[in-house]
């Protein structure tokens, strides 16, 4: 359940679709999903509007049956904002303004917002900026359809495409200029990865509000910023972290999420680049949330598309503690248990630990089976920077030693 606080929320009304592709079901998870994301936004959700359809309008995404009740709904309480769960064209978009009167804003411009909102640092903002001005450039015209409405005559031929290639025109080299400051940036980047040395480098990746930011916290005893919302962490964090007497770099990742802008994944892969470097990484996955299955098919897609997804892994189940029993089948635990009967014991014996016995299951908030996580990590850093410095081996102790 979503918490409201004292201030004042924006009021938000959703649109989504059940299509050949998607079912009802999905449509109502994908929903729940945005309905999150407008909360992180600064939005309430009031009201949400779904239609069966084959594909989506090509015109205005929705029947024109279903938009007369959206559009009477928004003027009968007052809403503010209209948010589709897909990415809608710059027709759609002009079209759909035209009828409801009122702010339209697709999943693409609803995430974008929360990267401005929660970008912290020169790279993040220049980042985000970059993919704002590239969603931006097809969308123009609707900027200037009140032009639309002024008659032809002297002193009126043509000003609104004046103005339209005057702002593409200051929009493509705005993007220009983004993209040079952050090769510039990279390359910054690259020589202070560089200067860490031979150390080995662990890189924390998961979907987004799975915890990993909490993690990071626990392991490296530093102070990084997590909340219970979704892109709480843009920027990458890198802490050294020492188990036993190991050391070792870990870095905290933006978190993942389901139909992520493309203009996003482009212009955020740079800051994946620790993911690419990294020797390990630790999956982290949501084990609370429903759907977290899919959750690790989406963070796979994403690592595969940056060259990262065979890399050595280990699967970190996180949440014990807020999971909830689904009905009875054979590859879940025991019916009828409430959450606070299942030991680390049963988690090992569950279909996720058949993962090559590649999993490990604890609660990062309440420190749950924090020891057994330290010892799994630091053996294989230990193997890692024992194949890099074999003269050393002496130096660390087996993990058996390990306090």
């Amino acid at each position: 359940m979503i918490e409201k606080k004292d201030i004042e929320l924006e009021k938000a009304v959703l649109i989504g679709v059940v299509t050949q592709n998607q079912d009802e079901e999905k449509s109502k998870e994908y929903l729940d999903e945005l309905e999150f994301l407008t909360f992180t936004a600064g939005g309430e959700v009031v009201k949400r509007f779904t239609q069966k359809m084959a594909i989506p309008n090509p015109k205005t995404f929705i029947g024109t049956g279903k938009m007369e009740d959206v559009r009477q709904f928004v003027e009968a309480n007052d809403i503010g904002t209209v948010i589709f769960d897909d990415e809608l064209s710059p027709a759609q978009e002009r079209n759909i303004s035209k009828i409801l009167e009122c702010k339209i804003l697709d999943r693409t411009n609803l995430i974008l917002d929360i990267f401005a909102q929660r970008a912290q640092t020169s790279y993040a903002r220049t980042q985000v900026e970059l993919a704002q001005c590239e969603y931006l450039l097809p969308r123009l015209k609707g900027m200037w359809t009140h032009l639309e409405r002024q008659k032809g005559g002297i002193g009126m031929r043509g000003p609104g495409e004046t103005e339209i290639e005057t702002d593409r025109r200051i929009v493509r080299d705005k993007i220009a200029l983004l993209k040079a400051k952050i090769k510039v940036i990279d390359k910054q980047q690259a020589v202070q990865r560089g200067n860490r040395g031979k150390m080995v480098r662990v890189a924390l990746v998961g979907y987004t509000n799975v915890g990993k930011s909490t993690l990071m916290n626990v392991i490296s005893k530093s102070e990084v910023f997590a909340e219970n919302k979704l892109f709480a962490t843009l920027d990458t964090t890198v802490r050294k972290v020492v188990i036993g007497n190991l050391p070792f770099l870990m870095s905290d990742t933006v978190g993942f999420i389901r139909k992520l802008p493309t203009q996003l994944v482009e212009s955020f892969k740079s800051t994946l680049d620790e993911v690419r470097e990294a020797d390990l990484l630790l999956h982290v996955v949501d084990i609370s949330h429903t759907n977290f299955e899919e959750h690790i098919d989406s963070v796979n897609q994403i690592l595969d598309e940056i060259d990262s997804k065979d890399k050595p892994t280990i699967m970190v189940f996180n949440k014990i503690d807020a999971y909830e029993a689904e009905p009875f089948d054979e590859d879940n635990l025991v019916d009828e248990r409430t959450k606070a009967n299942y030991s680390i014991e049963e988690w090992q014996k569950t279909w996720m630990n058949r993962m090559d016995g590649n999993a490990l299951f604890i609660s990062a908030l309440n420190k749950e089976n924090m020891d057994e996580f330290r010892k799994r990590v630091y053996k294989e850093v230990r193997e890692i920077h024992v194949t890099r410095f074999p003269y050393n081996h002496f130096l660390y102790p087996d993990v058996e030693d390990i306090e």
